[in-house]
């Protein structure tokens, strides 16, 4: 279903959309618009997904046991020497 609205554009982003249109890349200004609000309702969308695994992420880190910066770079160092020994390196 379509409902019409009334919106305002700058001239530069009017010009560039009709310029899309007269291209060929779209068949009307209102399909520029169209795929510029989807565009738009992806990114907003994936970034609160993202933002939602971070803040869980964060929570499931304060509520877990806590690892001093020497003991997080022996492990990490133990884990890379284990890959490489795994990989051949």
């Amino acid at each position: 279903m379509s409902v019409k609205a009334s919106i305002s554009l700058t001239e530069a982003q009017e010009a560039f959309a009709r310029g899309l249109v007269s291209a060929g890349r779209y068949s009307s200004l209102s399909a520029v618009l169209q795929q510029g609000l989807e565009l738009l309702r992806h990114q907003t969308e994936a970034s609160e997904t993202e933002t939602e695994a971070l803040r869980q992420l964060l929570t499931a880190r304060r509520g877990g046991d806590f690892v001093d910066a020497a003991t997080g770079r022996a492990s990490t160092e133990t884990m890379l020497a284990r890959k490489r020994a795994a990989l051949g390196l």
